[in-house]
C-alpha cells in the first residue's frame, strides 16, 4: 500500500478517483488545527509506481517514502532510585 498526501480536498478526491483507494484526514504531530491537517488518500498495493508518482505529481501531492525504518525501541527504564553520591 501507497500512501499519497494533498492539501486539497478536491486534488485528493481527483487522485481517488483516477487510482482508486481510500480517503481519509491525515494528522501531523504537534498540530491542533484541522485545517492544517492533510487528505491522505491510500493507494491499493498492485497500482503502477510510475503512474501514481505521475498523477500525485499532477495534483501536487507526495508519497510516504516507502523506504522508513521502524523508530529503535527506546531503552529499558531504571527500576529503582539512582543515587548520585555514596554515602
Amino acid at each position: 500500500m501507497q500512501i499519497a498526501y494533498f492539501w486539497e480536498r478536491e486534488d485528493a478526491e481527483a487522485v481517488l478517483q483516477r487510482l482508486g483507494g481510500r480517503l481519509r484526514r491525515g494528522r501531523f504531530h504537534g498540530e491542533d488545527d484541522d485545517e492544517d491537517h492533510p487528505w491522505v488518500v491510500e493507494l491499493p498495493a498492485g497500482t503502477g509506481a510510475d503512474e501514481v508518482e505521475t498523477v500525485v505529481a499532477q495534483y501536487d501531492g507526495w508519497l510516504e517514502p516507502a523506504d522508513q525504518e521502524p523508530a529503535p525501541a527506546p531503552p529499558p527504564l531504571p527500576t529503582g532510585p539512582r543515587r548520585l553520591k555514596k554515602g
